[in-house]
């Protein structure tokens, strides 16, 4: 920390428009176990404790270049140290002055609640919803409720009472009424300090900036680094892992930047899957339907870009995608940024190329060169909220009608996110036809050597392997009608 840098002691938020000032704060400590032992708002439940459910759903504020923006958070394992200068709003705010609100009204007359246990979170999610988009299509509805699950009514009844909620204007909402009012309290939160609370393992620290953030990461280079916490909230409410103390990095704005330039779009670690979206759809619409299947709407509200490259797991949706389009990495420490292409990062199961005073700082990725073909291919259990078993994305690049470059990268294959050699080697140099694909498919076997898991077996990733490879061929081919086969008849 510069001497210039003034160090606060107390966590600062608003509560559902109140003014909330905390001394004390254990790092790990979720909102949802705060919300409901120290405020009694029980309105917010606990389903999974892991970010599945949606009965934990609240709305958080956060200020933006865009100005005052309300997303939809699991709080089950959102750690109460990412909120300073935040806006959190329960279902006890929606109820003001004991009349429902348009979106629980609507929950009653259309009978989209039965046990009552997930109601308050769809609610919430509604409610978030109905204040962008009050209009919203059936297909909008149903990526607003991905993150929450009801195992009563079925969701006809929910998606009726999202389209009667359209009725009544947000006009008059207090969160519409209030914004002015709101985004002054936040401003006024914003002191450019350090926060810095606890001691040891229960040190719970919020950088000033970046540099600050790299000052520290040299300083105490054990500690844990914490963006969304999708992930890092799991290592606490299932592994009960001691993971003190916690350096929070969601509020600096030096790591939320998104660069479009013709080359390409730097996106900042910080850079959540919500706000990536609009560039990702933008610059490579072959990747929004894997990126809309990324959790559910509350976790990519939370999760980020660089979080999902840092934790270097196997089966993390954006690095194959991106390491198939010849992706930076962007390392920071106190003595300076290092690039590295993203394939490098990833060493083993559980190892990166990151020393530990560095941090991810930014991946840069390329826009396909003219006339290339890339697509990528999520195969889950069921669509929406799963884990993957097998993620694959290929890119080729052509000249003179031929394959000049192939570039097949696959997740949950192997140890780390990992470009299969052997097919790429088939590839290069062939003509983009039947007989390359098939070619390629027979190398694919030689490039892994899966491991079978409750996910899937390692015949089974095969076998996927392989034939995602034929649909890329049969579909920038614009053979589509033979996607219906069999995989027997595929291989």
């Amino acid at each position: 920390m510069t001497a210039s840098t003034a160090t606060r002691r107390e966590l600062r938020f608003l509560l559902n428009g109140r003014e909330v000032r905390l001394a004390d704060c254990p790092p790990t400590r979720t909102l949802l176990d705060w919300l409901r032992i120290e405020r009694r708002l029980t309105g917010t439940k606990e389903g999974c404790a892991e970010g599945d459910c949606g009965a934990c759903t609240v709305l958080v504020g956060k200020l933006t270049e865009a100005g005052l923006v309300y997303e939809s958070v699991n709080a089950c394992i959102r750690f109460m140290g990412s909120l300073d200068g935040a806006h959190v709003v329960t279902v006890e705010a929606l109820s003001a002055g004991g009349s429902l609100h348009p979106v629980q009204k609507a929950m009653v007359e259309q009978h989209g609640s039965q046990c009552g246990f997930c109601t308050p979170g769809i609610v919430m999610s509604l409610y978030g919803l109905w204040m962008k988009k009050p209009d919203a299509s059936v297909a909008q509805i149903e990526k607003a409720l991905q993150g929450n699950l009801c195992r009563c009514t079925g969701y006809a009844p929910i998606i009726r009472a999202a389209q009667a909620a359209a009725a009544a204007s947000p006009d008059g909402d207090p969160l519409v009424a209030e914004r002015a009012r709101v985004t002054e309290a936040l401003r006024a939160m914003k002191d450019g300090s350090r926060l810095d609370m606890g001691e040891g393992t229960e040190r719970l620290i919020l950088p000033a900036d970046v540099a600050d953030l790299a000052a520290l990461r040299a300083e105490l280079p054990g500690a844990t680094v914490v963006a969304g916490s999708t992930d890092v909230g799991l290592w606490v409410t299932k592994q009960m892992r001691p993971i003190g103390p916690l350096i929070f990095i969601s509020h600096l704005d030096g790591l939320r930047r998104i660069e479009e330039t013709p080359e390409g779009v730097r996106f900042g670690a910080g850079v959540s899957y919500a706000e990536a979206r609009a560039a990702i759809s933008r610059r490579w619409p072959g990747l929004v339907e894997l990126w809309d299947r990324i959790g559910g709407e509350q976790v990519r509200n939370m999760g980020t870009v660089g979080g999902n490259i840092a934790n270097g797991s196997p089966i993390g949706d954006s690095p194959p995608p991106f390491i198939a389009l010849g992706a930076t990495l962007r390392l920071l420490s106190a003595a300076g940024p290092r690039d590295l292409p993203l394939e490098d990062f990833f060493i083993a199961y559980g190892k990166q190329d990151r020393r530990p005073d560095e941090i991810v700082e930014s991946v840069f990725v390329p826009a396909p060169p003219q006339g290339a073909a890339f697509a990528c291919y999520k195969v889950t259990k069921r669509l929406d909220e799963d884990i993957t078993a097998v993620l694959g994305a290929f890119r080729l690049t052509f000249e003179g009608g031929r394959i000049a470059e192939a570039r097949l990268c696959y997740g949950g294959m192997a140890g780390t996110p990992q470009r299969a050699a052997a097919a790429e080697a088939a590839l290069v140099g062939r003509a983009w036809d039947e007989a390359a694909a098939e070619a390629a498919m027979a190398a694919v076997a030689g490039d892994f050597a899966p491991l079978s898991d409750w996910r899937a077996t390692a015949e089974y990733r095969q076998l996927v392997a392989r034939n995602l490879i034929r649909r890329f061929w049969l579909e920038t081919s614009g053979d589509t009608a033979r996607l219906d086969r069999p995989l027997a008849e595929a291989v």
